[in-house]
């Protein structure tokens, strides 16, 4: 029988922490009285974390499934295996690190039984560093600009989706995308929450500075072809500059004579100009990529292997 919830989990290099996962997650799911599973997705960890889930299968097979990928293909790839696997009605995700708490799950189920089919959640005092917390509400305005895709927080991850949401974005074969973004554009009725949110149970974030830029990249380019657009108006209003700044050269030309004073401005003038077209041509070459992974038509992510409870029929 279909379960009522499903929780997606993806994983990478959580052994410090799974086993106080464990002992928080599945109390307050049983605690829902709902039919549920949990979906972790190992994403090529190389710790002891694909040993915890399956010994974690083994005590719990009813609920737990377990997809392992014979790599790491990024947190985004790991949530949209887990998204294949599921079977509920209503989904969630959840980072493994317990800075979303397992016992806001029920909130976000209570709301989508109100008739919502995306939940998303908003961080109540957030337990990260300065640094991040400021960078992400820096990403949040600037992508929200130029997306159009109004989320109050992008990088909580604890979400819930309707099966309509998900089974659209299971259709979806993007090489990269940012998955609360997409299902945001399919749901009908989209809505968020206040959750608490705390500190990392054990061990280290896995997104640096450069993994957060490259995220919000990928959430820009995947969304919106604004940059490009933006370049195009920026080339043209640059052009009419360049035009009247060689005509009003050429007139002090022939009135003034021959001058050197302004040469370092004109160095100056150039500089940014060529810096303007270099970082024109990294947005184009950014564009360029998604088509290159696209174009090539290898699959997403490899699943090594699957851990889960044969169902048996029985014939009468």
């Amino acid at each position: 029988m279909k379960p009522e919830l499903s929780v997606v989990i993806p994983v990478y290099n959580e052994e410090a922490g799974l086993e106080q996962l464990f002992l928080r997650l599945y109390p307050a799911l049983d605690a829902l009285g709902y039919s549920y599973e949990i979906v972790f997705v190992n994403d090529g960890s190389r710790d002891r974390t694909a040993h915890m889930l399956a010994d974690q299968f083994r005590l719990r097979p009813d609920v737990t499934r377990a997809v392992l990928f014979n790599g790491n293909y990024g947190q985004h790839m790991a949530i949209l295996a887990g998204f294949q696997a599921t079977r509920g009605e209503i989904v969630v995700t959840l980072d493994a690190d317990l800075q979303n708490p397992p016992e806001e799950i029920g909130n976000l189920v209570a709301k989508m039984r109100e008739g919502y089919d995306y939940v998303g959640s908003i961080r109540r005092l957030r337990q990260d560093s300065a640094w991040r917390t400021y960078a992400s509400k820096l990403m949040n305005r600037l992508r929200e600009k130029i997306t159009h895709i109004k989320m109050t927080d992008q990088g909580n991850m604890l979400r819930a989706y309707g099966r309509n949401v998900i089974d659209l974005i299971n259709q979806c074969s993007e090489m990269n995308t940012f998955v609360p973004a997409l299902a945001y554009t399919f749901a009908r009725k989209p809505t968020e929450i206040i959750v608490e949110h705390e500190e990392r149970a054990a061990g280290e974030s896995k997104y640096s500075l450069y993994s957060l830029i490259r995220l919000n990249f990928d959430l820009v380019t995947g969304f919106s072809l604004m940059p490009l657009q933006f370049f195009s108006m920026l080339g043209i209003g640059l052009s009419f500059v360049s035009a009247a700044l060689f005509v009003l050269l050429l007139i002090r030309r022939f009135v003034l004579g021959s001058e050197v004073e302004g040469v370092f401005t004109l160095f100056a003038i150039a500089f940014f100009l060529m810096g303007v077209i270099l970082f024109g041509i990294g947005i184009v070459g950014e564009y360029v990529g998604r088509i290159y992974l696209q174009v090539r038509g290898r699959p997403r992510y490899v699943v090594q292997a699957i851990l889960e409870q044969q169902e048996t029929e029985q014939t009468l």
